[in-house]
């Protein structure tokens, strides 16, 4: 098949995907797609997207296989610690003067972020007073993320990105091990509201001091980036703030003159 053919094929399959189920991809990076969809068609036994695309039409449950390898969920707890230092000492500080909070985390995954942001609240003593809106597109991803449940065999990690970002405590006092997993604290959770929420269609939160929305943008293509930032400038509240990943910045978008670095190196800007 010709390189042309397949990006045909490609684009309809998304089009199909968007007209059958409202997940709206069609404006994602198409060599993100690209991968995606190659994997998905190895595992999924299908010869090309035209195949994938005719199954998934009819099938349901089907597609929800198809919606794990075109989100891939793929984070860790304490990502990139130098973020959340950075939170800690110069976003925190004036979140503090606020006499309630609402943060919302953008593309949430299977929770790792919405966990580390929990106990970064909880150690500022920002946590009884905050609610937390966490929302992706992927149910699946959703579910995990409300049971808090992770494998052991990340603890280490989680570990020590706990410790680089400035954690105060023994990380252990936040889950319980059993069998092959850990258990997150269940008091994390009591102030977060899990819910599906698209970037590419649905609309904006209010009032939100905080935005958190990391590793999901470098995905999106120019357009729906400037749909994001819109969206995330219309929730903030006055001078909120806004954290991107290590390779995504509002500076070279439609909105780059509505915010201003707060830590340019760790990618948080301020609504202006």
């Amino acid at each position: 098949m010709s390189e042309r053919s397949a990006e045909i094929e490609l684009k309809l399959l998304i089009e199909a995907i968007y007209l059958r189920y409202g997940y709206d991809f069609r404006d994602y990076s198409l060599a993100s797609l690209r991968r995606r969809v190659t994997l998905a068609l190895q595992q999924m036994k299908c010869e090309s997207a035209s195949q994938l695309q005719h199954r998934i039409l009819y099938d349901a449950q089907l597609f929800m296989e198809l919606l794990q390898y075109l989100t891939i969920p793929v984070s860790e707890m304490f990502r990139d610690p130098r973020y959340f230092a950075a939170l800690r000492e110069q976003v925190f500080p004036l979140l503090r003067t606020y006499p309630s909070l609402k943060v919302w985390i953008a593309g949430c995954s299977t929770g790792e972020e919405v966990y580390s942001l929990a106990i970064l609240l909880e150690e500022e003593r920002l946590l009884d007073r905050t609610l937390l809106y966490a929302t992706d597109i992927n149910p699946r991803s959703l579910e995990q993320a409300q049971r808090g449940i992770f494998p052991v065999a990340n603890v280490r990690k989680f570990t020590r990105n706990y410790q680089l970002a400035g954690g105060q405590r023994s990380f252990s006092e936040y889950y319980t091990a059993a069998y092959d997993s850990v258990i997150l604290d269940k008091r994390l959770a009591e102030r977060v509201t899990f819910a599906d929420h698209s970037l590419a269609t649905d609309s904006v939160f209010s009032e939100m001091h905080l935005i958190s929305c990391r590793n999901v943008l470098i995905y999106f293509n120019k357009p729906l980036q400037n749909r994001a930032f819109g969206l995330f400038h219309d929730s903030l509240c006055h001078r909120g703030f806004l954290g991107l990943g290590i390779k995504e910045t509002v500076e070279f978008s439609a909105y780059a003159s509505r915010f201003e670095p707060v830590a340019r190196d760790e990618r948080i800007f301020r609504k202006l």
